[in-house]
């Protein structure tokens, strides 16, 4: 406000000034009234100016240096970023929308919706929503807010009767779907309120169950049975099997530049958006760059053993030829407390077999995308810039 009213008495002034400094238009004034007048005018214009560069700063991303001019430049860049779609769920795809929103505000996220456990499960189970727990670890990902906002989405309750195991934010989007009428416009609504960049979707608002089918015959239904240590998963599938994506993720496909299956659970984040069946068959129509990228270990009761060229045939086998063209898999090293503990757990880091992958027409990259942690997970920003690295080639 201190701003606004400085700008207006400033140009007021001014004016004024000008028009005694340069008769007749006010004759009859002083001629020191015009001085004094373009005086205070431009000393309450500098004032005001000031006030509003102060009050804008407020609102520029704190991690960000250089200033208006070096915002307004990245703002810019971002907005004619590259058109990217990321396919998967879980803690994978949000990592990976992290590090691209830095880059990019023209990104889409499709999230797998067949969570079945955890505050997502019981949500489902007790009211009929769509399991919101991935869609909310993906909009807090590409949010552009203050800090106190995404661990307040993300914050999880620990007690209370019915609390207890919920995130705030899954309980903010079943409630703003009940407000709205609508899950598809709960999402938008609540990407508004965390001013994200780009859009996150579902696979599909229909109501889906994963089933499993093991190379022992045996069969098991819903997300959270489906991980079986000593058990190898032959074939994955949707119940019911036609359900349908929305238009909009079908066009984002369709526009864009890359296109990104994971990180994430093979099995349980990753192919149930290609069991879609309209999702998959827009990914293979697609002529973006399409890439798949592994996680930078293996996952026990998953994906036991299995090489990057393991992952790839399993994404075939579930989803058609050209699904992928390129696989990009982490060349760093984990500490060695850090594989030793992993190790203990069954999980070895996945390795490159170039001869395999060339044998499934899918050229591979090797990368160092490992975060410096005590965790063995990718890096939000080295992965970000490896896959555009590669769209950068490709072009």
């Amino acid at each position: 406000m201190f701003a606004l009213l400085s700008l207006i008495c400033g140009i007021s002034a001014l004016s004024l000034g000008l028009a005694a400094l340069f008769p007749p238009a006010v004759a009859a004034w002083p001629a020191w009234w015009g001085g004094a007048a373009v005086f205070f005018g431009l000393s309450a214009i500098a004032a005001g100016l000031t006030a509003a560069w102060r009050g804008l700063r407020r609102y520029l991303p704190p991690q960000r240096g250089g200033g208006l001019v070096s915002f307004l430049t990245e703002e810019r860049q971002r907005r004619r970023g590259p058109r990217v779609v990321a396919l998967g769920g879980g803690t994978g795809l949000s990592t990976l929308l992290r590090g691209l929103k830095e880059y990019t505000d023209n990104i889409t996220a499709i999230v797998t919706v067949t969570d079945t456990g955890g505050s997502s499960g019981r949500l489902r189970e007790e009211l009929g929503v769509l399991p919101p727990g991935d869609i909310r670890s993906c909009l807090v990902a590409l949010a552009d807010t203050e800090p106190l906002m995404e661990r307040l989405f993300q914050h999880r309750f620990t007690a209370g009767t019915g609390l207890a195991g919920h995130s705030f934010g899954n309980l903010f989007l079943v409630t703003m779907s009940e407000v709205v009428g609508d899950f598809e416009l709960a999402i938008k609504e609540t990407s508004r309120v965390l001013a994200v960049r780009g859009q996150v979707l579902p696979s599909t608002l229909t109501s889906t169950t994963l089933e499993a089918e093991y190379t022992d015959g045996s069969r098991a239904r819903g997300e959270t049975n489906i991980v079986r240590l000593g058990q190898t998963i032959r074939r994955l599938a949707l119940d019911p099997p036609d359900a349908k994506p929305l238009p909009e993720a079908l066009e984002a496909l369709a526009q864009a530049d890359l296109i990104v299956l994971g990180p994430g659970s093979l099995y349980t984040s990753v192919i149930p958006n290609l069991l879609v069946p309209d999702l998959a068959a827009a990914i293979r129509a697609s002529r973006a760059l399409k890439v798949y990228v592994t996680n930078v270990m293996t996952q026990p009761g998953e994906t036991d053993g299995y090489t990057a060229a393991d992952h790839v045939r399993a994404l075939i086998e579930h989803a058609g030829p050209g699904i992928i063209e390129w696989v990009l898999v982490n060349s760093e090293r984990a500490a060695p407390e850090v594989l030793a503990r992993y190790r203990e757990e069954g999980a070895q880091p996945v390795k490159i077999d170039r001869r395999a992958l060339a044998r499934l027409r899918v050229r591979s990259q090797e990368a160092p995308l490992l975060s410096q942690d005590s965790v063995a997970r990718h890096d939000p920003d080295k992965l970000a810039r490896a896959l555009l690295g590669l769209l950068a080639e490709a072009r």
